[in-house]
């Protein structure tokens, strides 16, 4: 079934001629219009841009020209990148019908490479949240339960992939938003070492953690995403001139002598005893395919929560001001223009995103920063030397990605409980590390996922470690019941 097709099999079929990207672009369109009335992934399907892109990928084909390894295959991407004549919402009623004048970095680059964009996906309004309930359209569901929530704000990138409506699609993680979802769908989410990928063109949430990165269902999917996304760019002043290398070479199955850490405080109160048995059953896994595994600390990872929840509503309360009805997006009529600013706002951004700015705008204020803002600060320096001092000992460290599996809709209506499902991935992005997870069992048929996190600019060790468990395990390799039903 071609749905099931990884990217490099897509890729021999379109230059062996077995398909035309139009056939293939065709076949996923027509899949999501089968699926995607019970997943909602997508907030916007661009059908006549896909099959235009894809005829210019059949073209270079007919032509006898070399096709790159994602030329003439269908993607989508998370609605806060910018897409040039494409509607750009963030999930957001303050930006509906923005349509941007200028690509993302990480669009230009995927059209460069000739990607087939088949729409824009659901996320969390401004990616606030971790459910994609907070969508200001509609919630997304998981495709291995549609009564449950797909993660967020990725859900709409997530869900879309395990449902097989794409190949691959395009997330953002400022404190979790790639591998919860990856987790709670059951699918390959890389968040990359912070400054890896460009954020030109990336709707700004909080501008010092955002990271875009790839999610896939495999492990070689996703370093073939990243290849084509990774790499310095003038345009964002954060982006490290790093020589990227091929990822795919780190693809090896072998992990002997690999010296991983587990941290104590990550198997702590609130982690569901079904997922620490299924990460230990990982963990055996790599003892017996040869790795080292020992237990470590990272002593300051419960103030991580606390410094994250201070700092990422601070960053947005500042990047949210331009949101005023004037230069953007929803506008209020009224008759005053101060009317206007307050009721634009008022009915533009929905409960979370107003949470957060009244949080990070108290932490900012006169006679607070010292207090909050720059505590936090200071926090996030402890939580950085933490994972330093372990990665003077460790090639990577594992934990679980989440403390759950998927729950029911509307079942966190407490935002501090929802907040506590980041408790394992927020630590990575205070430390700008990269962290990828990875299906690594199930619990009453929902996915269970497994964090690697390792040091700075460490993907290729985090997709050796990743590409062996995979190879050795076949839990990648299950597909919810609605895409049985069509396979």
């Amino acid at each position: 079934m071609i749905l099931l097709k990884s990217l490099e099999a897509l890729h021999h079929m379109l230059i062996g001629k077995e398909i035309s990207s139009v056939e293939l672009t065709r076949t996923y369109l027509n899949h999501i219009t089968v699926a995607d009335p019970s997943v909602k992934a997508f907030l916007s399907v661009t059908a006549d841009t896909a099959l235009a892109q894809a005829a210019d990928a059949d073209r270079k084909i007919a032509n006898g020209e070399k096709l790159g390894p994602l030329e003439g295959i269908p993607m989508a991407m998370k609605d806060n990148m910018c897409t040039s004549g494409i509607a750009t919402t963030c999930g957001s009623k303050i930006l509906k019908n923005f349509v941007p004048p200028y690509d993302a970095t990480v669009t230009e680059r995927l059209q460069a490479a000739g990607a087939v964009l088949a729409g824009k996906v659901n996320m969390d309004e401004f990616a606030m949240g971790s459910s994609t309930e907070n969508s200001g359209y509609h919630p997304t569901a998981n495709p291995w339960d549609l009564e449950r929530v797909p993660g967020g704000s990725s859900g709409g990138s997530a869900a879309c992939v395990a449902a097989r409506e794409v190949p691959f699609a395009l997330g953002s993680d400022t404190g979790g938003s790639i591998r919860q979802p990856a987790a709670f769908c059951g699918v390959v989410g890389l968040k990359p070492t912070y400054g890896l990928v460009s954020r030109y063109g990336l709707v700004a949430f909080a501008s010092s953690l955002d990271q875009i990165g790839p999610l896939t269902t495999s492990v070689r999917d996703n370093a073939m995403v990243l290849n084509a996304i990774a790499g310095h760019d003038p345009k964002d002043s954060t982006s490290v001139p790093y020589a990227t290398p091929d990822y795919t070479q780190f693809l090896e199955n072998n992990v002997k002598g690999l010296k991983i850490g587990v941290p104590d405080e990550y198997f702590a109160a609130g982690l569901d005893p079904r997922v620490a048995d299924v990460i230990k059953r990982a963990i055996k896994t790599f003892e017996d395919l040869g790795a080292i595994v020992e237990s470590c600390s990272l002593p300051h990872t419960e103030y991580a929560m606390p410094a994250y929840y201070i700092i990422a509503p601070a960053e947005c309360s500042s990047n949210l001001a331009r949101y005023d009805g004037v230069r953007y997006g929803y506008r209020a009529e009224t008759e005053d223009m101060i009317t206007m600013f307050k009721r634009t706002r008022e009915e533009g951004f929905g409960q979370e995103v107003k949470r957060r700015i009244m949080l990070g705008t108290y932490a900012l204020s006169s006679g607070y920063y010292d207090a909050y803002y720059l505590k936090a600060q200071k926090v996030r320096t402890l939580i950085k030397q933490d994972f330093d001092n372990a990665f003077n000992q460790y090639d990577i460290l594992l934990s679980p990605t989440t403390p759950t599996t998927a729950y029911t809709m509307g079942e966190k209506s407490d935002p501090l409980a929802m907040y506590m499902g980041d408790v394992y991935t927020i630590p990575v992005n205070l430390a700008g590390l990269p962290g990828i997870s990875i299906p690594a069992g199930f619990i009453d048929g929902l996915p269970v996922g497994m964090q690697l996190i390792s040091k700075h600019f460490g993907e290729g060790t985090l997709y050796r470690a990743a590409y062996t468990f995979e190879q050795n395990t076949t839990y990648h390799q299950e597909i919810p019941a609605l895409v049985k039903e069509v396979c």
